[in-house]
């Protein structure tokens, strides 16, 4: 059932909803995402911002409504899963790194088992995002051997390495020391300038205004505004939203 797929848009999610028990964690959410738009997901806690991307590439599998990725329909057809999650790099709030491999070895990894490179290729591949995150000089070190935010500037040079068309990061910064937010959103920056979609949950208010095209704000399971940067934060249409920046401000 391809031909409903609208092609102008690298993710569509219609009527999407997802329960935990009781919980309705995500209620009748629906997005449209152009490629190169950087979106910003924020709210508070609870609101349903990280079961959202998780659901993108299938991580959750939601209750009801469609997920769309790059022309693929999410469903319990795993070819499928593994198609969108080929394309989609996933960068969490811990940063998921082997511990008993090297630098190198982490981002080597998937590229040859997923996309079938020679060892060769694929470290010359990882070699290559390491010097785009600037880290490449860390490349024999094992995790350990890292600041939480060298770690975190490998766990995306990982993600890089699938050549991914969109990247989803789940609160990429919320475990790092205050001094190695600004390395981490600094290497995010750069990805955005250089055109990927991204999709991002994030605390961080200063980077959603210099970075995000869209600001999508959730309460509750649901997104209850989505605008552009200089509107949300100079304008923001709900009380709900306003009562949450004010409390960002003064945190």
């Amino acid at each position: 059932m391809a031909s409903d797929i609208d092609t102008n848009y690298v993710i569509t999610i219609k009527d999407l909803r997802k329960s935990f028990g009781d919980v309705n964690v995500l209620k009748s959410i629906s997005l449209n995402v152009r490629k190169g738009e950087k979106i910003v997901l924020c709210g508070p806690s609870g609101s349903g911002k990280s079961t959202l991307i998780r659901c993108v590439n299938r991580l959750e599998r939601h209750d009801a409504g469609d997920i769309i990725v790059d022309g693929i329909r999410l469903t319990d057809d795993t070819r499928n899963v593994r198609s969108v999650r080929a394309d989609v790099g996933m960068v969490f709030q811990h940063f998921n790194l082997f511990p008993h491999m090297s630098v190198l070895e982490n981002c080597a990894l998937a590229p040859i088992r997923v996309r079938g490179m020679s060892r060769k290729e694929a470290e010359a591949k990882a070699v290559e995002m390491l010097e785009r995150v600037r880290v490449s000089a860390h490349a024999s070190k094992y995790p350990s051997q890292l600041s939480g935010g060298q770690q975190q500037r490998v766990a995306i040079a990982r993600a890089l390495c699938m050549s991914p068309t969109i990247m989803l990061l789940d609160e990429p910064t919320s475990a790092l020391d205050p001094e190695m937010v600004r390395e981490v959103l600094d290497t995010l920056t750069l990805l955005a300038d250089d055109g990927m979609t991204m999709l991002c949950v994030t605390h961080e208010m200063g980077f959603a205004k210099a970075v995000a095209d869209r600001v999508l704000f959730l309460d509750q399971g649901e997104i209850i505004e989505d605008t552009r940067p200089t509107e949300f934060f100079e304008a923001p249409k709900t009380e709900r939203a306003k009562r949450f920046l004010s409390q960002m401000i003064h945190h």
